[in-house]
């Protein structure tokens, strides 16, 4: 576990490098859980993300903690990476993994892996991201499908 814990650290120091191109981005998100998105930076590279989403006629909110990183040596592309936590409410009659048809709570733990592109011209940012889920609570269950596009006002 020590060797892990190293090796991690020494892949963050390496590919650590001023990765904010704005403070604070608000936007669209739209993908399997399609809502709203916004994201601040905390430091230089770290940023927390807020998500409000809609699926299956309920409304789950999660919050991220991402790393960013200059991507493509290029000024702008970024990729990132992140943890977080997420709580959902679900009418039973709209989830298609609900089998007895009641209201759900779940809470789980979240990650993130996307790549963003901040346009110099406009104050505006694309990302395209993957965010797997595991409820821990309520309805035990791992969500492999949530991909999305967002796109920010950024300032």
């Amino acid at each position: 576990m020590k060797k892990l814990f190293i090796l991690v650290s020494l892949f963050c120091l390496a590919t650590f490098s001023y990765a904010q191109d704005y403070n604070t981005g608000i936007g669209l998100r739209g993908g399997t859980a399609s809502g709203l998105t916004i994201k601040h930076f905390v430091s230089g590279n770290a940023a927390v993300e807020g998500i409000i989403s809609s699926r299956w006629e309920g409304v789950n909110l999660t919050g991220l903690y991402e790393i960013h990183n200059q991507a493509f040596n290029e000024p702008g592309f970024n990729w990132y990476y992140g943890f977080g936590a997420h709580i959902g409410f679900w009418d039973g009659d709209h989830a298609h993994w609900n089998h007895d048809n009641s209201n759900h709570t779940v809470f789980g733990i979240d990650g993130i892996l996307g790549l963003e592109y901040n346009f110099r011209e406009i104050p505006i940012n694309l990302s395209l991201d993957w965010k797997p889920a595991l409820n821990i609570a309520g309805d035990s269950d791992f969500w492999g499908d949530n991909g999305a596009l967002s796109i920010r006002f950024i300032f």
